[in-house]
């Protein structure tokens, strides 16, 4: 038996890492994490690179055996986490023991959850990547979603896990995620072909997302605009965040697995540091847009990734426990006390 073992899958369960970048000429998507936020801050947790690969979760989280030692960290969606039936925090590292069960509930807040293990996933590689397309059948575990009895190993095993205990993200870096957002967004490329009738009624509105809704792109629904001539362009590539508006004049903005190329109009691009909050909504919820410059764009990422260097090194800064843990149990006024005593170099 492998490291850990796929007891239930969830209902869409796969290996997530940054995506298959410089493929897109020949027609292969990038993929990888919907939420660039989560994936990055659970893999500073546990000390792999910000875009290992992980196990990226929809909706309700697998169940998942596991046969050694090992210290994981979850972020994203909040699936109520349990290890063994109990409770256990989220945007922390934690440590399983072999023959643990760490299992999971239906989100209560988001859509979109991260697993990652210390010492990393080993997941081959394809095109540089160890995400799955599985549309394409590509990458990940043999190209799919998890199933039952799915077993995978660690590509370290042997790393110094008491290194990565007991580190916490700071409440103030954990995301809300609420069932309605305001998204910002750039507008354009293709601007010219609606009327600024449209435009404005676009960036008025309120949209909620459909039940057309996955990894590729969010349908959405709402007022809709009106094109001057025709929703067709001659093909061009699309951006993560893209905002197409074929001819019903419905908005679709394209997520992780969007297609390379496409002949609708595009209205606006959702800027990069909101597209996190986009890959946490479910049907039924509903956001804005807000126009923003090309310039405050530029602003909000270095914001965006100040936090999370902030955040990693807040973690690389914890001094590593060297002395082994003793435990007492005392009784004070009639009640027991279990307590750890730990002595730091």
């Amino acid at each position: 038996m492998k490291d850990i073992m796929i007891v239930s899958p969830g209902l869409y369960t796969t290996v997530q890492d940054r995506g298959r970048w410089g493929y897109q000429e020949f027609g292969m998507p990038v993929t990888g994490a919907m939420d660039d936020y989560s994936i990055r801050i659970a893999n500073i947790l546990v000390g792999n690179d910000e875009y290992d690969a992980v196990l990226e979760t929809t909706l309700n989280g697998p169940e998942i055996f596991f046969n050694i030692d090992a210290v994981i960290a979850i972020t994203g969606a909040n699936m109520m986490p349990r290890v063994n039936g109990q409770s256990v925090p989220m945007w922390s590292t934690l440590k399983l023991c072999k023959g643990d069960v760490l299992s999971f509930q239906v989100a209560s807040e988001g859509t979109r959850g991260y697993i990652a293990f210390a010492g990393g996933l080993d997941i081959p590689a394809v095109m540089g990547s160890r995400s799955t397309f599985v549309r394409g059948g590509v990458g990940g575990y043999e190209g799919r979603k998890l199933k039952n009895g799915d077993e995978i190993n660690l590509r370290d095993s042997n790393v110094s896990l008491h290194a990565f205990e007991n580190r916490t993200v700071p409440l103030k870096y954990v995301p809300d995620y609420n069932r309605y957002c305001n998204v910002r967004a750039i507008l354009g490329p293709q601007d010219d072909c609606f009327t600024e009738e449209s435009i404005e009624k676009f960036f008025d509105s309120e949209y909620e997302v459909t039940n057309e809704a996955d990894r590729m792109g969010y349908r959405l629904s709402g007022p809709a605009l009106k094109h001057k001539v025709g929703a067709d362009i001659i093909s061009d590539g699309i951006n993560l965040g893209s905002i197409q508006i074929p001819g019903h004049g419905m908005p679709i903005v394209m997520m992780a697995d969007r297609q390379t190329t496409g002949g609708y109009t595009k209205i606006a691009t959702v800027i990069s540091t909101d597209m996190p909050y986009i890959a946490q909504l479910k049907p039924g919820d509903k956001l804005r847009f807000k126009r923003v410059e090309v310039q405050e764009a530029h602003r909000l990422l270095k914001e965006y990734e100040d936090i999370i260097q902030m955040i990693k090194s807040d973690m690389n800064s914890y001094r590593l426990k060297t002395s082994k843990v003793k435990r007492y149990s005392l009784k004070v006024d009639g009640i027991s006390y279990d307590v750890s005593v730990e002595e730091l170099d």
